[in-house]
């Protein structure tokens, strides 16, 4: 029964690693990456449908992404959801390719972008230790339904914490690793 709560728990806060990394992801460096548009969506016949389900997104180079809808008469659709997601980009339209040049980062959009990186570790740390009282609460419950010990339940919270650090290090590994890759000019 401990087993199981502790599973859980670990599955839960991996998942939550993994829900970090996507946001991460999201956060612009210096170099393209078709992550940061990944979560833009175009209105496709009247339904909102994610970019890379129309178009295909690709890095040209390091400071360049491309966007070439599948549908010749999406291009002014998929450019014009690029320019109201107000992100910065100023795409060109070259047939039916379309550029994203991306613009140097300068110090101070550099800084705020570490910003919302440590703001994003914050929250994964916020979601593992959730986890961890809801394990704990579990445990708690156990024990007043006698169907553990004392002693047992001491063993499963301290199991619980060990991963609560597990996972909360390497949250700070991922968040450090990020501020690196947008502080690299």
């Amino acid at each position: 029964m401990i087993d199981d709560i502790l599973k859980d728990a670990e599955d839960r806060m991996q998942k939550s690693i993994e829900s970090m990394r996507g946001e991460m992801a999201k956060i612009r460096t210096g170099r393209a990456s078709s992550a940061v548009i990944d979560h833009l969506t175009v209105d496709y016949y009247g339904t909102a449908t994610p970019i890379n389900q129309v178009a295909n997104v690709t890095v040209q180079d390091a400071r360049t992404l491309g966007v070439q809808p599948w549908e010749k008469n999406m291009v002014p659709v998929v450019e014009r959801a690029i320019m109201e997601a107000n992100l910065g980009f100023n795409p060109v339209t070259a047939g039916d390719l379309i550029r994203i040049p991306m613009p140097p980062l300068t110090e101070d959009r550099r800084k705020e972008m570490v910003k919302i990186a440590s703001g994003e570790g914050e929250n994964g740390k916020i979601a593992v230790r959730n986890i961890r009282r809801d394990a704990n609460n579990d445990f708690k419950s156990l024990l007043k339904d006698k169907e553990i010990g004392e002693d047992d339940e001491k063993q499963a919270e301290d199991r619980v914490q060990k991963l609560t650090d597990k996972y909360v290090a390497q949250i700070d590994d991922i968040v450090k690793e990020k501020e690196t890759e947008i502080l690299t000019v």
